[in-house]
């Protein structure tokens, strides 16, 4: 290792991390008397908290799953659970001096935690957003929103997974799922001016619809966002303003 201790701790994929949508891993490491392991990974579950942890629960009377709106209220530690895992970096950066590759993943991890923070925002104003629907007739089966959200979460999970296993592979697999999010968008946002155009009375539904569609579009782009950090750290190569996406890194 470089410029002194190994900061990495271990990353064990469970059954129980695998299943679940952003984590539940252990924030120990974080603190500073943390107890560090030997090994040369980092606990993808502390990232994945980061990003907001959400229980599937219904608002009375809503024919909507409101999974992910306990985040409203819980906005305040979602954040600082973010700035814990930026302040350790930081800490990391001021105690060990590392250097090279060290150095690499503990400044993509900084950028990282910038993501993770904008995707808690996302979650909250998706599920503000869910519960005036809910107050509201159901304008429109949803259909497309459930596989965005599906696609969205599991770009999350892939690109910290990436990020600690250190895999290009997983992560240039993100990026090229970012452009079904990117359609299914395009599709909602035409359907939702269908029904504003046909019926002003839709306007304000619609509208909503069209918001939460472009919120879980952001969600992708940010999981895009840490694939590509993932990349350059890994293999020294930026693919953001590539106009296509290689077969391979």
């Amino acid at each position: 290792m470089h410029g002194g201790a190994s900061y990495r701790t271990s990353y064990h994929v469970g059954e129980k991390s695998e299943s679940s949508v952003l984590g539940g891993g252990d924030l120990g490491w974080l603190g500073g008397g943390a107890r560090r392991r030997p090994s040369h990974q980092p606990d993808s579950g502390a990232l994945r908290d980061s990003a907001g942890r959400s229980d599937q629960r219904r608002v009375p009377g809503s024919s909507v799953d409101q999974r992910g709106c306990p985040l409203i209220g819980g906005a305040g530690r979602s954040v600082q659970r973010v700035e814990d895992v930026r302040l350790s970096l930081l800490a990391e950066i001021a105690t060990t001096v590392p250097a090279g590759r060290d150095l690499r993943f503990i400044t993509t991890g900084l950028k990282i935690t910038t993501d993770l923070e904008r995707i808690g925002d996302m979650a909250v104003n998706f599920c503000e957003r869910a519960l005036e629907l809910n107050q509201e007739p159901q304008l429109k089966p949803y259909i497309d929103i459930p596989r965005m959200a599906t696609i969205s979460q599991r770009m999350i999970r892939e690109s910290l997974d990436a990020f600690v296993r250190e895999d290009t592979d997983l992560a240039l697999k993100v990026c090229k799922d970012d452009q079904e999010v990117d359609d299914l968008n395009s599709q909602i946002f035409r359907e939702t001016i269908s029904f504003m155009i046909g019926d002003p009375l839709t306007i304000n539904r619609a509208m909503k619809i069209s918001s939460i569609s472009k919120y879980l579009e952001r969600i992708a782009d940010h999981a895009t966002n840490i694939a590509e950090m993932v990349i350059f750290m890994v293999k020294g190569k930026s693919i953001r303003h590539m106009k296509e996406l290689p077969a391979s890194i």
